[in-house]
């Protein structure tokens, strides 16, 4: 049976570390909200039932037959050893998860860059407020979540090709698309600053020309980064540094 992602139809956002990790294994699975027919209506209507015995709070969240997983960093849990993308080594696995909820902290950092004060607010509605934060972020935040990944890399004690173990794990699937949302996001901050993290970025190619996730991001199913996702492109807040 196939996996089924539950996502916003026409994003990546946090959606895109879970496709990352089914894309990679080569998984059966179907992206519902972008099914003919189903659409976003199959989502709400598990999220607001009266008789699913564990509703999910929000997006994303994977369906394997009867149970329902939420959250990006849990999923990826689940799945990494099911998918072959997780330590054999059990303790390695929490490593692994620690190491993916820490991305999850960075990407709800990277969401507050646009919108710092309200979610139900337009980006428009706050931008001198976004300016401030962005400066914050790109001054403070990316040199400690970035220079803390470059060193996890660097001391991996299986080697500085993978973040954990000696073996491709959903974590490096996760810092490749951190890397990709930061450059579109933030091309000048990162044109600036790519050269201090040589091993994320060279990790983030060897990503990149692994032939089943090549295959992807050629594919139509890899979406577009938008101005409605995570990652977003205003040049008055790529200058904010």
């Amino acid at each position: 049976m196939a996996y089924e992602l539950y996502y916003w139809n026409g994003l990546q956002g946090r959606g895109e570390f879970v496709r990352l990790a089914l894309e990679e294994a080569g998984a059966d699975y179907l992206d519902i909200t972008r099914q003919p027919g189903r659409g976003a209506d199959a989502m709400f209507a598990l999220m607001t039932s009266d008789s699913e015995l564990h509703i999910p709070f929000a997006p994303p969240f994977l369906k394997d037959g009867d149970l329902i997983i939420p959250h990006v960093a849990n999923i990826l849990f689940y799945l990494g050893p099911r998918l072959g993308l997780a330590p054999e080594d059990e303790g390695l696995r929490y490593v692994a998860n620690g190491l993916q909820l820490t991305v999850t902290d960075f990407v709800a950092e990277v969401h507050d860059t646009h919108h710092p004060i309200d979610t139900s607010l337009y980006y428009e509605d706050q931008k001198p407020e976004a300016k401030a934060r962005s400066a914050a972020f790109l001054r403070d935040r990316i040199p400690k979540f970035l220079g803390y990944f470059e060193r996890v890399l660097r001391q991996n004690p299986g080697g500085p090709d993978h973040i954990v173990g000696h073996a491709l794990s959903y974590v490096d699937l996760s810092l490749f698309q951190v890397i990709e949302g930061l450059t579109y996001a933030f091309p000048n901050a990162m044109a600036k600053r790519k050269m201090e993290y040589p091993a994320l970025l060279a990790l983030h190619d060897r990503v990149a020309k692994r032939p089943n996730i090549a295959r992807y991001l050629a594919s139509p199913r890899r979406l577009a980064f938008n101005e409605d996702g995570i990652f977003r492109h205003y040049p008055e807040l790529d200058n904010a540094e």
